[in-house]
């Protein structure tokens, strides 16, 4: 699971440091899974392949806005400072994980990381588009959407039809990347979840199953690819 890299204060300490709300590895936890962290980092094919053959799978979680510079896009006025360490770190994971077939997640920032990955854009700032922003109200309150997911996607046969979903996200995806297709939107038409068809599994998700560990369906679709991976690797 990917980190944050950020200042953080902790007792008497304010310090640069790495970290991860516990409610992602609680869910990898629930399904059956053992988290592993994974920091931003200096990073080359070399590191992402050694980091990548200790591992079944990948979650890349919710954080900053990607830097918009990696689809040839200048930065919108609300588009956050770049966090260039951690962009590079997991597109690197991704892309290997991709390369490898090993089981992919994206939160959030990861399903956005994913598209970018594979040459997709995003829209820099959502209320621009839609003309809310209850897709992210501030203050770390989440809102709640209706998602409904696209029939015969590896996204609908985990969760089925439709979904109450947690977001937080002020950009989503605009172009979809080379080989993706769309598996879920919202009423809105904003695009909530994106997969690579086949039988590798690679999905993300633009809202935050995290926020909802009542329902671990996609933690437990993933950690169950991962155990797959893994079996397959050995065999």
């Amino acid at each position: 699971m990917t980190t944050y890299l950020q200042q953080a204060q902790t007792g008497v300490w304010d310090v640069r440091a790495s970290f991860l709300p516990h409610v992602y590895f609680e869910g990898v936890n629930l399904a059956g899974g053992i988290a592993l962290l994974l920091p931003p980092q200096p990073v080359d094919e070399q590191i992402a392949d050694r980091v990548l053959d200790r591992l079944d799978g990948l979650v890349v979680t919710g954080g900053p806005d990607v830097d918009p510079a990696w689809y040839g896009q200048a930065p919108h006025a609300t588009t956050d400072q770049p966090a260039r360490a951690r962009d590079e770190w997991e597109f690197a994971l991704i892309k290997g994980a991709l390369g490898r077939g090993i089981p992919v997640l994206g939160v959030c920032r990861g399903a956005q990381l994913l598209n970018i990955a594979l040459g997709g854009t995003l829209h820099q700032h959502l209320p621009e588009v839609i003309g809310h922003t209850h897709h992210q109200k501030g203050n770390a309150v989440f809102g709640t959407s209706a998602v409904r997911t696209v029939a015969g996607t590896r996204l609908a046969g985990l969760i089925g039809e439709s979904s109450d979903a947690q977001c937080y996200h002020h950009q989503a995806i605009d172009r979809i990347g080379d080989g993706l297709i769309v598996s879920a939107s919202d009423t809105d038409g904003v695009i909530e979840a994106v997969e690579l068809p086949g039988a590798d599994f690679v999905l993300g998700v633009q809202w935050h199953p995290e926020e909802r560990l009542d329902d671990i369906r996609l933690f437990t679709g993933v950690v169950d690819a991962a155990r797959v991976y893994a079996t397959e690797r050995v065999s």
